[in-house]
Protein backbone atom coordinates (compact mmCIF):
# COMPACT_ATOMS: atom_id res chain seq x y z
CA UNK A 1 0.00 0.00 0.00
CA UNK A 2 1.07 3.73 -0.92
CA UNK A 3 0.46 6.63 0.07
CA UNK A 4 -0.17 9.25 -2.75
CA UNK A 5 -1.55 12.53 -3.52
CA UNK A 6 -4.95 12.33 -5.07
CA UNK A 7 -5.51 13.55 -8.45
CA UNK A 8 -8.34 16.31 -7.69
CA UNK A 9 -8.37 16.86 -4.12
CA UNK A 10 -4.00 16.65 -3.66
CA UNK A 11 -4.65 15.41 -0.09
CA UNK A 12 -2.70 12.25 0.64
CA UNK A 13 -4.07 8.94 0.67
CA UNK A 14 -3.29 5.07 1.12
CA UNK A 15 -3.95 3.29 -2.13
CA UNK A 16 -3.64 0.40 -3.42
CA UNK A 17 -4.48 1.28 -6.75
CA UNK A 18 -5.69 4.26 -8.68
CA UNK A 19 -5.06 7.70 -7.91
CA UNK A 20 -7.92 9.29 -6.55
CA UNK A 21 -8.88 9.52 -2.98
CA UNK A 22 -12.49 7.57 -1.66
CA UNK A 23 -13.91 10.89 -1.27
CA UNK A 24 -13.31 11.91 -4.68
CA UNK A 25 -14.40 9.01 -6.39
CA UNK A 26 -17.67 9.46 -4.20
CA UNK A 27 -18.27 12.96 -5.70
CA UNK A 28 -17.08 11.90 -8.94
CA UNK A 29 -20.15 9.26 -9.34
CA UNK A 30 -22.38 11.81 -8.07
CA UNK A 31 -20.55 14.47 -10.47
CA UNK A 32 -21.37 11.60 -13.23
CA UNK A 33 -25.38 11.14 -12.60
CA UNK A 34 -25.78 15.14 -12.73
CA UNK A 35 -23.48 15.58 -15.79
CA UNK A 36 -25.10 12.21 -17.51
CA UNK A 37 -29.01 13.80 -16.79
CA UNK A 38 -27.53 17.34 -18.30
CA UNK A 39 -26.09 15.22 -21.59
CA UNK A 40 -29.55 13.56 -21.79
CA UNK A 41 -31.44 16.32 -21.94
CA UNK A 42 -28.75 18.69 -23.55
CA UNK A 43 -27.32 16.62 -26.71
CA UNK A 44 -25.20 18.87 -28.45
CA UNK A 45 -23.96 21.08 -25.20
CA UNK A 46 -20.23 21.04 -25.75
CA UNK A 47 -18.21 21.08 -22.02
CA UNK A 48 -17.92 25.02 -21.03
CA UNK A 49 -21.76 24.80 -20.87
CA UNK A 50 -21.73 21.52 -19.27
CA UNK A 51 -19.85 22.35 -16.71
CA UNK A 52 -21.51 25.74 -15.83
CA UNK A 53 -24.75 24.28 -15.84
CA UNK A 54 -24.06 21.85 -13.93
CA UNK A 55 -21.57 23.11 -11.33
CA UNK A 56 -19.13 19.79 -12.22
CA UNK A 57 -15.44 21.29 -12.55
CA UNK A 58 -13.96 20.35 -16.21
CA UNK A 59 -11.55 18.31 -14.93
CA UNK A 60 -14.09 15.79 -13.93
CA UNK A 61 -15.99 16.24 -17.06
CA UNK A 62 -12.70 15.26 -18.70
CA UNK A 63 -12.16 12.63 -16.40
CA UNK A 64 -15.36 10.98 -16.91
CA UNK A 65 -14.94 11.28 -20.76
CA UNK A 66 -11.51 9.27 -20.85
CA UNK A 67 -12.68 6.50 -18.83
CA UNK A 68 -15.66 6.18 -21.35
CA UNK A 69 -18.06 6.89 -18.85
CA UNK A 70 -19.50 9.61 -20.80
CA UNK A 71 -19.92 10.99 -24.57
CA UNK A 72 -19.89 14.35 -25.74
CA UNK A 73 -21.51 14.37 -28.81
CA UNK A 74 -20.93 18.39 -29.93
CA UNK A 75 -21.16 19.46 -33.89
CA UNK A 76 -17.50 18.94 -33.91
CA UNK A 77 -16.70 15.32 -31.90
CA UNK A 78 -17.36 16.84 -29.09
CA UNK A 79 -15.51 20.16 -29.03
CA UNK A 80 -12.18 19.18 -29.32
CA UNK A 81 -11.87 18.67 -26.05
CA UNK A 82 -10.24 15.20 -25.94
CA UNK A 83 -7.67 13.56 -28.98
CA UNK A 84 -6.69 10.32 -29.52
CA UNK A 85 -3.38 9.37 -27.56
CA UNK A 86 -1.83 7.91 -30.61
CA UNK A 87 -2.55 9.72 -33.79
CA UNK A 88 -3.93 13.45 -32.04
CA UNK A 89 -7.39 13.02 -34.09
CA UNK A 90 -10.45 14.45 -31.76
CA UNK A 91 -12.59 12.05 -30.16
CA UNK A 92 -15.83 12.27 -27.84
CA UNK A 93 -14.80 9.44 -25.88
CA UNK A 94 -11.95 7.40 -24.15
CA UNK A 95 -8.80 7.63 -24.93
CA UNK A 96 -8.16 6.28 -28.37
CA UNK A 97 -10.16 6.77 -31.27
CA UNK A 98 -11.80 3.28 -33.22
CA UNK A 99 -8.51 3.30 -35.61
CA UNK A 100 -6.34 3.14 -33.48
CA UNK A 101 -8.03 1.11 -30.84
CA UNK A 102 -8.26 -1.17 -34.06
CA UNK A 103 -4.87 -0.89 -34.41
CA UNK A 104 -3.77 -1.87 -31.03
CA UNK A 105 -6.18 -4.79 -30.67
CA UNK A 106 -4.56 -6.50 -34.10
CA UNK A 107 -0.91 -5.84 -32.46
CA UNK A 108 -1.85 -7.37 -29.77
CA UNK A 109 -3.45 -10.13 -30.81
CA UNK A 110 -0.48 -11.45 -32.94
CA UNK A 111 1.75 -10.85 -29.90
CA UNK A 112 -0.55 -13.00 -27.55
CA UNK A 113 0.43 -16.58 -27.55
CA UNK A 114 -2.02 -19.18 -26.51
CA UNK A 115 -0.82 -21.23 -23.53
CA UNK A 116 -1.86 -24.57 -23.63
CA UNK A 117 -2.19 -26.78 -20.10
CA UNK A 118 0.48 -29.71 -20.39
CA UNK A 119 -0.65 -33.04 -20.80
CA UNK A 120 -0.05 -35.41 -17.82
CA UNK A 121 2.43 -37.98 -18.33
CA UNK A 122 0.81 -41.33 -19.53
CA UNK A 123 1.20 -43.88 -16.67
CA UNK A 124 3.51 -46.64 -18.07
CA UNK A 125 2.55 -50.36 -16.80
CA UNK A 126 4.98 -51.91 -14.32
CA UNK A 127 6.29 -54.51 -16.17
CA UNK A 128 8.85 -55.90 -13.21
CA UNK A 129 6.72 -58.89 -11.31
CA UNK A 130 3.85 -58.71 -14.03
CA UNK A 131 2.51 -61.54 -14.98
CA UNK A 132 0.84 -63.05 -18.18
CA UNK A 133 -2.81 -63.77 -18.18
CA UNK A 134 -4.48 -66.45 -20.77
CA UNK A 135 -3.20 -69.21 -21.64
CA UNK A 136 -0.43 -70.56 -21.78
Amino acid sequence: MNIIQCQFCKKPFASISGRICPECLQQIDRDFITVRDYIYENKHANIDVISEETEVKKAVIIHLLKEGRLIIDGPDGGGGVLACEMCKKPINTGRLCKECMGSVASSMDKNVTIHKKPEPAKEEPNLKGSAKIGKK
